[in-house]
């Protein structure tokens, strides 16, 4: 019978629910079990699609087309798991599926209620994985005791019973915080925690006790009486330096064992084996060198709306043995020229995607600094589309714009999807989940790759205009990567230049530590160059000469 684990959040929020449950994740997958992991979060909307990226951080995208929440970036990066629209659930697709049903007469005339109409609906949701792995890790998005979520904790107190004890496991992560004050770690927080989610009827049987500093087996003695958890299974979660250090945390704490044990699958499971992973983790903790990349991005403030595309930067560093210093830059503050001394202290500069017209004109400022001083430069999505722009003005010379930007532009190099000839009834919508891409021979992208097809994630409504190929190309831009069919330009670059290169897609969903992303491989290594050359540049400048002597 396929396994569940249920994780569950207590007193604050941001205490790591989604690392928890991709680290548990990676371990169960070292020690030989196919894993697959759910996110359900108890907010109306049907999906993150539509929210602000300063409010709920990156939209994570998987291959068939599924807007979700970034924790499912963490699941896919941590573990195999192959992800899709089942894997995250909102109460307002829940709801949504309720009501649709309802109108259609499925419930016979029955007043629907919370329990059982919503609750048997998200079990359902649960259960549809069950074909997918061995174990399936559910995260319940929220804190416990917050209203929204009491349909999801009544949901998975139900499945307890209805799977069986052993075959179920919770795992509730909360907080113990340092009181400077005192000089003391408090574990009152955690016991009202556990307080709160035993009065649902939940009974936790491991805590994932999220702290500054380590717990003192006198501390999780105290826990482990107080909240009624086998002392083995009070485990210490501690702040570390980067994410990836926490499924060695968890297995130096035997997490696993523990899981394995409650689970029933200590005889069928294989030796622990994270020898690549502490390989990964001892190469990101003592690189080799640095370099320092400029992001030029709108949504700065926020990191976690560049969450997966920070993580990609760090594993392109760690293929080169390398730190990656990203410097966050907001857009709207770049100025043609006064902002060429600042992108001057930078490696390389790459543009991220977003949406809407803020921040853009910093973004081609930023493009055309790379482009003229010969800075090794990735553009992604809307960067790529900016690229397309900046070219087209400052090298074509066309008063050229984006139809997002400016419906009016003469030259509107960019357009939107439903203008495409032939594809009038896909309309306004986006263009999402994976596509194939056909690479130019030498080509970077072809080089990066190393093979001729590729398939890769999109999330955008605008699209390069081909009726401008001609002028745009003769202008010495090189389109290197299409679908098959020649609808969609997907890759672009500059021709003569170190490293130039702007994607439609998003590569950096697909990025992993221990299996970097090409392009952002190709990217590092260019940027190491670029460094290479400037510090021998400055060298030898600072060498005086025979006659200085």
């Amino acid at each position: 019978m396929v396994k569940y684990i249920f994780v569950t959040g207590g007193v604050v929020s941001s205490l790591g629910k989604g690392i928890a449950a991709a680290s548990i994740g990676c371990l169960l997958e070292s020690r030989g079990f196919s894993v697959t992991l759910q996110k359900m979060d108890p907010y109306l909307n049907v999906d993150p699609g539509t929210m602000s990226p300063f409010q709920h951080g990156e939209v994570f995208v998987t291959d068939d087309g599924a807007e979700t929440d970034l924790d499912l970036g963490h699941y896919e990066r941590f573990t195999h798991a192959r992800l899709s629209q089942r894997n995250n659930v909102t109460s307002g697709r829940i709801y949504e599926q309720i009501i649709f049903r309802e109108r259609r007469g499925d419930y016979l005339g029955k007043t629907v209620q919370v329990i059982p109409h919503v609750t048997d609906e998200i079990k359902r949701w649960a259960r549809r994985l069950a074909e997918d792995a061995e174990i399936v890790i559910v995260e319940i998005g929220g804190t416990v005791g917050d209203i929204e979520s009491l349909p999801f904790m009544e949901a998975i107190r139900q499945l307890r019973h209805e799977l069986g004890r052993d075959n179920s496991v919770h795992v509730h992560v909360t907080l113990v915080p340092f009181i400077a004050a005192a000089q003391e770690l408090k574990t009152k927080p955690t016991q009202h925690s556990v307080k709160e989610l035993r009065a649902i009827g939940i009974q936790p049987d491991m805590l994932l006790c999220r702290s500054e500093r380590p717990l003192s087996d006198e501390l999780k003695a105290k826990i482990s009486l107080f909240c009624d958890v086998d002392p083995k299974a009070v485990i210490s979660a501690r702040d570390v330096e980067s994410v990836y250090e926490v499924p060695l945390v968890f297995a130096e704490q035997g997490v696993d064992e523990q899981i394995l044990r409650m689970l029933g699958l200590e005889g069928r499971a294989g030796r622990r084996d994270l020898d690549r992973w502490i390989d990964m983790v001892g190469r990101l903790k003592n690189p080799q060198g640095e370099v320092d990349i400029g992001l030029v991005g709108k949504y700065v403030g926020y990191e976690d709306s560049y969450k997966s595309l920070k993580e990609a930067l760090l594993h392109g560093g760690l293929a080169h043995n390398r730190r990656v210093n990203i410097s966050w830059i907001e857009a709207e503050e770049l100025v043609w020229p006064d902002c060429v001394p600042r992108l001057q202290a930078y490696d390389a500069i790459l543009v991220p995607g977003g949406f809407g017209k803020r921040g853009v004109d910093g973004m081609i400022h930023a493009i055309r600094f790379a482009r003229e001083y010969q800075v090794p430069f990735f553009g992604i999505c809307l960067g790529m589309q900016t690229m397309v722009i900046e070219f087209a003005r400052n090298v074509c010379g066309l008063d050229a714009d984006s139809t997002e930007f400016n419906p009016a532009t003469p030259h509107r190099v960019i357009y939107k999807l439903r203008e495409l000839k032939g594809i009038d009834e896909l309309g306004g919508t986006m263009r999402l989940g994976a596509y194939p891409c056909r690479l130019a021979e030498g080509s970077l992208a072809r080089k990066a790759y190393g093979v001729p097809q590729i398939s890769e994630r999109h999330r955008h409504r605008y699209e390069f205009n081909r009726d401008y190929e001609k002028v745009l190309t003769a202008g010495g831009l090189r389109i290197t990567g299409e679908t098959p069919d020649g609808t969609y330009v997907e890759i672009c670059e500059l021709p003569g230049h170190p490293w130039f290169l702007g994607c439609q897609f998003h590569p950096e969903f697909k990025s992993k530590p221990l299996e970097p992303h090409p392009l952002f491989r190709a990217f590092i290594g260019a940027a190491i160059e670029h460094r290479e050359r400037r510090l021998a540049e400055t060298r030898a400048l600072s060498v005086p000469t025979a006659h200085g002597r």
